[in-house]
């Protein structure tokens, strides 16, 4: 995800009622086969097209993550395309929740809960209407009382099964949302420092030898799945690793040049660089659902996490956050997505490959996670890969 270019909010969404159609059919791939980087045509376009003829704003879902991800990733085709389709449906979905007074029905107990809460600081840019600022004020001001551990992270969820827990996930659902809200409503200094803080303290305790992280960390020990030494749970999945490698391209991308904490998260992704290049799947370009165990025969390449890394790489290096050889290791993760993604004989593209949600658990349990199709981590995470990389 680019930072978002500011520009002079709208007064009113002043965009037609939305008209839900199917992707074009000119010359598409035979039907079910891999579409593969075709240069005559827009995949983020074919993506959003499919969607919005699958699902309304009314039936696409709930007030959860995965939605929040997908549309945080049409919001993107609508910024360079300008189809006020793409945002009449967002703001269709935010509606259903935020009423005209600012109030939302969320009580933001889990980290989870808040990563829609992009869409209300992109809907305040876009209308400039105010019931979206008190919307996303609701998520910061339950962040001040919201548990973290000693050294300051939040839980993952504040519930008993969560509590003292860091989740590699997590840092993606709050801090690209916090960058965002500082520099959409002027609150930069304190919003960009706990999202930088955020991203330490969960690397200083998920990342290992090998640079890439560990799924999650308990403080207290306690959990089934915790090491009794470390706290760490057992494995390195890779949507886990996948959701951190994008948050801290967003931080580094939202927080000033100087900003006291710059180096350590340099430091961390240089490293989780390295290990991903490492343990990328020479064969197929993408990343196993277990990343570091690629040699086992039952262990599988996961679309979500590849596209995750191939946009975390490319962005990277686009920035000079990490050296430009990591552009080829990006290039090769885009043609291994890419060769996930078909188109069937009604016109809609299908993404294969998808890990549907996910607990922590060990090696067994995420090599039996079902493979979706057309879920909305791999959705969302492709919309936002293909914005970075569409003509690499």
């Amino acid at each position: 995800m680019r930072r978002r270019r500011l520009r002079t909010a709208l007064a009113t969404l002043a965009v037609a009622a939305a008209t839900l159609v199917t992707v074009p059919a000119a010359a598409p791939p035979t039907a079910g086969s891999p579409a593969g980087p075709s240069p005559d045509r827009d995949w983020s376009v074919a993506v959003v097209e499919s969607t919005m003829a699958r699902y309304t704003p009314s039936s696409i879902g709930g007030w959860s993550y995965p939605v929040g991800l997908y549309l945080y990733g049409q919001y993107l085709a609508y910024e360079r395309t300008h189809d006020t389709r793409y945002l009449t449906y967002i703001k269709d979905y935010v509606d259903r929740f935020v009423k005209s007074d600012g109030s939302i029905g969320q009580s933001f107990n889990s980290l989870d809960s808040m990563q829609a809460g992009r869409l209300l600081v992109i809907l305040h840019h876009e209308t400039g209407q105010d019931r979206y600022r008190k919307a996303a004020k609701k998520i910061v001001d339950r962040l001040a009382g919201y548990p973290r551990t000693s050294d300051g992270g939040f839980w993952h969820a504040d519930t008993a099964s969560r509590a003292h827990q860091l989740w590699a996930d997590g840092v993606y659902m709050v801090n690209p949302f916090l960058v965002e809200y500082g520099e959409e409503f002027g609150d930069n200094s304190s919003t960009d420092d706990e999202a930088a803080k955020q991203l330490a303290v969960y690397g200083s305790h998920l990342q290992v030898a090998n640079g890439l992280l560990k799924h999650a960390y308990d403080e207290s020990r306690t959990a089934g799945w915790a090491d009794r030494s470390t706290g760490l749970a057992p494995e390195r999945w890779c949507r886990a690793v996948g959701w951190y490698s994008m948050a801290i391209v967003n931080v580094l991308d939202g927080i000033p040049q100087h900003h006291p904490r710059r180096a350590q998260l340099l430091s961390v992704f240089r490293k989780l660089a390295a290990g991903l290049e490492k343990y990328q799947d020479p064969a197929t370009g993408r990343w196993f659902q277990v990343i570091d165990k690629g040699a086992r025969g039952d262990n599988w390449t996961e679309t979500s996490c590849s596209s995750m890394f191939t946009y975390a790489l490319s962005r990277g290096a686009q920035q000079g956050y990490l050296d430009q050889h990591y552009q080829a290791v990006a290039h090769r993760g885009y043609q291994g997505v890419l060769a996930e993604l078909s188109v069937g004989s009604d016109g809609r593209t299908n993404l294969a490959g998808i890990s549907i949600g996910t607990n922590v658990g060990d090696y067994a349990y995420y090599i039996a996670r079902d493979r979706a199709t057309d879920d909305f981590h791999g959705l969302g995470a492709f919309l936002i890969m293909n914005e970075q990389l569409r003509g690499d």
